[in-house]
């Protein structure tokens, strides 16, 4: 009955909106609740200049998403090339001309918000993967030929966006795009002989890093190395962390935070001040939230009938997941610091545009994932 239903031309508005998953849309609002109290809380128990401006961001990403769900997933699916083209065009803008803050040169001032189109491009990636990977054969994947054309719109944003520079979502965007291969069923072997190339490569990669960037390999073995200096972020923030306890300090009461010892509290350390104010039991809720919404969103992927739905929405799955995979560990110093937010719940315009037009072309998926894709197109 829903096949029929999706063919028919007065499929509409009504019809769509009866088939999104108002449960994601929840999940979302919750974890974007989350991060205006945290931010509420970053600015001194104030709503400017964070949650204010985080909540106004919400809404507007929350009807962007919506409207995006309501686009057809053959529509996007045939256009993914010439979204990639201008995001990667963009990508070049911004090294010509792009805004320079805190020693790297990623934004392009928009008047209302700094966009970053190094996020944007995780997504864009992702349309293009899925596009090219669209019902092809398993022998044709297997030609490495076949593979020229995405590893190439893998490689260059991701060179572009080391040049800017900012590694950690050059790495980010790079194993997304891994990710989408894989599901599309590129040989292990592949990877393998990637992988080889790349540990022999690591020596070499290294000496290229700008000296900020050894810095915070070197502070991530030991921190207490330079602990007023490159190690004092992941210092405070493993001081921020243990001193919350198992219940937190409570709400506005964290100390590391309202005393700003805390560095980038508001952005990259968000994290650390909710679990100094909510303790072990507030962070675990919330890492319980962000691993619901992960785990939503892949069984919406299996729901689709159509190979480009799937990896489509996978790969955007996955991009979230890394977001908060990467912060989480980030903050605990797991991994050196790498200046990656996390989603919904740190202060920043781009990231959550990004992370909510990606979530919408997976609301589009879903809500088209019986349609039925034909003509050339489809073939990538």
């Amino acid at each position: 009955m829903e096949r029929r239903l999706l063919r028919k031309p007065e499929f509409g508005i009504a019809d769509k909106l009866m088939r999104v998953s108002w449960v994601l849309v929840i999940l979302l609002c919750l974890l974007a609740g989350v991060g205006y109290a945290a931010l509420y809380s970053a600015g001194g128990g104030a709503p400017e200049p964070y949650a204010a401006r985080h909540a106004l961001r919400f809404g507007f990403a929350l009807l962007l998403m919506l409207g995006i769900a309501m686009i057809d997933i053959r529509l996007i699916q045939r256009f993914a090339w010439v979204f990639y083209a201008l995001t990667l065009g963009l990508l070049v803008l911004v090294a010509v001309t792009g805004q320079v803050g805190k020693g790297a040169q990623r934004w392009i001032d928009l008047g209302i918000v700094q966009l970053q189109p190094s996020e944007m491009m995780k997504i864009a990636l992702v349309t293009v993967l899925a596009s090219w990977f669209h019902r092809a054969s398993w022998e044709r994947i297997g030609n490495p030929f076949f593979l020229v054309v995405p590893a190439l719109a893998v490689l260059v944003p991701v060179g572009l966006i080391l040049k800017q520079p900012n590694l950690g979502t050059a790495v980010i965007t790079a194993v997304v795009g891994a990710i989408v291969f894989f599901a599309a069923g590129v040989r292990l072997w592949k990877f393998a002989l990637i992988a080889g190339v790349a540990a022999l490569a690591a020596p070499i990669a290294y000496a290229q890093l700008h000296d900020y960037q050894r810095a915070r390999i070197t502070t991530f073995l030991n921190p207490e190395s330079d602990p007023l200096g490159a190690g004092y972020n992941i210092i405070q923030s493993r001081i921020a962390l243990g001193s919350g306890g198992i219940w937190g300090k409570g709400w506005l009461q964290g100390t590391q935070g309202q005393l700003s010892f805390l560095p980038e509290k508001q952005t990259d350390f968000i994290f650390t001040m909710w679990a100094e104010e909510w303790g072990f039991v507030g962070a675990a809720a919330v890492l319980a939230l962000l691993l619901v919404i992960i785990l939503w969103s892949m069984t919406m992927a299996l729901a689709c009938r159509h190979q480009y739905g799937r990896l489509l929405s996978l790969g955007i799955a996955c991009n979230f997941f890394l977001y908060v995979a990467v912060n989480v560990a980030m903050v605990m110093g797991a991994i050196p610091v790498g200046g990656v937010p996390l989603p919904l719940v740190s202060h920043g315009g781009s990231a959550m545009i990004t992370v909510m037009l990606g979530f919408g072309l997976l609301m589009s998926a879903y809500v088209h994932r019986d349609a039925e894709f034909r003509g050339p197109a489809e073939d990538g």
